[in-house]
């Protein structure tokens, strides 16, 4: 047997001892649905700070995002600022959801929304979205599982034998010990992330021949033929840059024009920001509500969204990310780029992509997750032991993500809809058992889904991120404007959905404007329907019962979270921070970067040796750090409260709700 393929075997059977481990603690300490559900409200800062960035960047981040610069170039390359985008989220809602937890008792999202809008229409909206998001998320990142090993393993181990397999352990854990062991195992799986990327991009790096030839390589392949006008390599934007090293625009203003069609490649200003929007989805799913309710105190919160995810993260993706990316053109994966430049590739992908079959454009366009188990496979011959720790690595990376997702739907299901309407006096134990079968449940859909529905997976997937975003009118809601109601809110939602359907791949294949319509994407769409709608319907539904009732939230809020007086004057400063932010750093305003710190088509013009687009992104990957910061200390979006959180229930499933189902 190849010595990588043993190595991989050892560090998997490792990892999996640890996972299993974890397991059995976490069943073992598990007394009631308090501690499997939300871990006892007991996570600590240590714990909740790397889980909760594994939870954020899944596998996808791992393995999907370098394909994809290296397919579109650094114009793509702006959905690295997720790495602000997703905790920005939390910024905005993570606290205020956990001091409502602690007060009265709420373990899902679902409890607490319908709790706050006395409706169970609203809890069963929560659930779906929470199913419709995890079972194709789930299902992305375990085929991606099984394809890694699949090529690692030279073709022994089949896709979707190795996705079954590779899934087990993950249900075994998950479902024995709750998010107590998807915490704890979580935070050996952030590491493992985060190292993972660094040590690729820096084998990338080496590989290359250092930053130099990094330099030269850049300027060759975003090269402009003067003669024709057009790039050697790739698209050319409609400014005649190339498309790897600029936006074609603020926005493609032709009418019904989606993705499918772009004019210079699809990153426009406008699909970059509803691009995040969708990303942002990930810390408003019903999901992360779970983790905020399983804190000890929000203590963790700001430092997990500043300093771990914004800065920690955002500086791999900025810089590791993108070496392995673009750096992927000078090592052999772009036989075109090779042909033309031998002096500037140094072939060493070759051999791989050849064991698997590939041929002319190396790497192709519609395979970019080839590339990182390509970057790996180059130490096959020279360390074959960190062949399997970089595996493992990816293999953390994707079940990261979708651990916690099992746990949180599990319990979802459980509490939502097992508990509320069929078995309302459900026991401890039996709330665990039917968790632990949810769990199972969720994780089959998903496998199977990934296994007689390829095709599907992909649309579905598409839908899953933009689908948790639809959540944003409701949390905003509850955690800071009384005006939005019951029926604004529902009605919303089930227009953002919709509109996120009919403007992704699923839906708009049977709609005159294709995918995502004049590059915004369906997150975009979604949240302008959605938003309108629940303000329109609000206006038209103000109940002062009802307000009354939803203002026993907001005065508890405004008493535990106000911003004290001294600081109110800074309230205009952060949204202007904020709205500057998102308009130039990954917005319309974006397009300056194409050209600030240097003329793209010119190499010698680079200020930083770099295409000004890097630069550019660079600049504002340290100015989003601050706004994080500003956001998340300075405006104690993310802080201790001031004022001591005392709970009046403890599980507010054990009390009935006073109002009728199904509301």
């Amino acid at each position: 047997m190849d010595a990588k393929v043993v190595w991989l075997f050892i560090f998997v059977a490792l990892y999996w001892t640890y996972c299993i481990f974890w397991g059995i603690k976490g069943a073992l300490s598990a007394k009631t649905a308090s501690d499997y559900f939300v871990a006892g409200r007991q996570i600590s800062l240590w714990v909740f700070i790397l889980a909760a960035t594994a939870t954020s960047f899944s596998g996808w981040t791992f393995m999907g995002h370098p394909g994809l610069i290296y397919r579109d170039g650094f114009q793509y390359a702006y959905a690295s600022f997720y790495a602000i985008t997703i905790p920005f989220t939390g910024v905005v809602f993570l606290k205020r959801q956990w001091m409502l937890g602690k007060r009265f008792g709420f373990i899902t999202p679902g409890e607490m929304m319908a709790y706050y809008f006395k409706s169970d229409t609203v809890r069963l909206l929560v659930v779906l979205v929470a199913l419709v998001f995890s079972v194709p998320y789930l299902g992305i990142q375990l085929r991606a599982s099984g394809f890694l090993f699949n090529i690692l393993t030279d073709n022994m181990l089949d896709i979707e034998v190795g996705m079954w397999l590779l899934s087990l352990v993950v249900i075994i854990y998950v479902a024995s010990g709750g998010l107590r062991a998807v915490a704890y195992v979580d935070s050996a799986q952030a590491i493992l992330l985060a190292g993972g990327i660094v040590v690729i991009g820096i084998i990338a790096m080496h590989a290359i021949g250092g930053f130099d030839q990094l330099q030269a390589g850049l300027a060759a392949l975003t090269a402009i033929n003067p003669d024709s006008g057009t790039a050697y390599f790739g698209e050319t934007t409609p400014d005649g840059y190339s498309a790897y090293i600029a936006i074609p625009g603020a926005i493609q203003l032709v009418s019904g024009l989606g993705v499918e069609d772009p004019s210079g490649g699809a990153w426009t200003g406008m699909m970059i920001l509803t691009y995040m929007f969708a990303l942002m989805g990930i810390q408003s799913a019903p999901a992360f509500s779970m983790w905020a309710f399983g804190n000890k105190s929000p203590e963790p919160f700001a430092p997990q969204q500043v300093w771990a995810s914004s800065a920690g993260i955002g500086l791999i993706l900025m810089v590791f990310t993108a070496i392995q990316g673009i750096g992927s053109h000078f090592l052999g994966a772009d036989s075109a780029f090779a042909a033309a430049h031998p002096d500037l590739v140094n072939p060493v992908m070759q051999e791989g992509l050849a064991k698997i079959g590939a041929t002319d454009l190396l790497i192709s366009p519609s395979e970019p997750d080839m590339l990182v188990p390509q970057l790996i496979y180059l130490l096959s011959a020279t360390a074959p032991w960190l062949v399997g720790l970089l595996s493992v690595c990816a293999l953390a990376a994707m079940q990261s993500t979708g651990a916690a997702y099992m746990s949180t739907a599990g319990g979802m299901l459980t509490r939502d809809i097992l508990k509320r309407f069929i078995m309302p006096r459900a026991t401890h134990m039996q709330q665990k058992l039917y968790g632990r079968i949810g769990v199972a449940v969720i994780v089959i859909a998903a496998l199977i889904v990934a296994t007689t529905a390829t095709d599907a997976l992909v649309l579905l997937g598409g839908l899953a991120v933009a689908y948790g975003f639809q959540m944003l009118p409701a949390l905003i809601a509850i955690c800071w404007w009384p005006f939005l109601t019951r029926q604004g809110v529902v009605a919303g939602l089930i227009a953002g959905l919709i509109a996120v359907t009919l403007t992704e791949n699923i839906g708009a294949q049977f709609m005159p404007w294709g995918r995502w319509p004049l590059t915004i994407h369906s997150a975009g769409w979604g949240i302008l329907f959605n938003l309108s709608l629940a303000i329109i319907i609000s206006a038209m539904t103000q109940n002062d019962n009802e307000r009354e009732h939803r203002m026993t939230f907001h005065n508890f809020l405004r008493e535990h979270a106000s911003l004290p007086e001294s600081k109110r004057s800074l309230v205009p400063i952060a949204l202007i921070i904020t709205i500057v932010w998102f308009f130039f750093g990954i917005g319309p305003g974006a397009v300056i970067g194409n050209w600030i710190f240097g003329d793209p088509n010119n190499a010698q013009s680079w200020l930083f040796g770099i295409p000004s687009i890097w630069a550019w992104q660079i600049v504002w990957w340290a100015l989003g750090v601050f706004m994080m910061w500003f956001l998340a200390y300075k405006m104690e979006m993310s802080t201790i409260p001031n004022k001591e959180v005392e709970a009046l229930h403890e599980d507010i499933g054990d009390i009935q709700m006073d109002f009728d189902r199904p509301g």
